[in-house]
């Protein structure tokens, strides 16, 4: 069984059990927090698609840290024209352990 969520602007694809980070969310580590907007639901042969959403699925998740990903780093060069800069970027996370899916 698995759903699709939505989080931060973006689609995750969850199944129970797993582990998985989106976008920072303002929350305690080991709370929990149920998503409502489950675009998806599928159960073997069974599959439910929302409207945009799919009534009455929830997903419960606990939060297990957060912190910053990898540095990015961003170049802007010009040739021959003296322009050159650098930038670097670390976004911010929530892991979280996806603890149940209900349809």
């Amino acid at each position: 069984m698995y759903a699709v969520i939505k989080s931060g602007g973006k689609q995750h694809r969850v199944t129970t059990d797993e582990v998985l980070n989106v976008e920072l969310l303002k929350s305690e580590v080991g709370e929990t927090i149920t998503f409502d907007d489950v675009l998806m639901v599928v159960d073997g042969d069974s599959v439910k698609i929302g409207q945009p959403v799919v009534e009455g699925a929830t997903v419960e998740a606990e939060v297990v840290e957060h912190g910053r990903g990898k540095k990015i780093r961003i170049v802007k060069h010009k040739r021959r024209k003296h322009y050159h800069k650098e930038q670097g970027h670390r976004q911010w996370y929530t892991k979280l352990r996806i603890k149940s899916i209900t349809a």
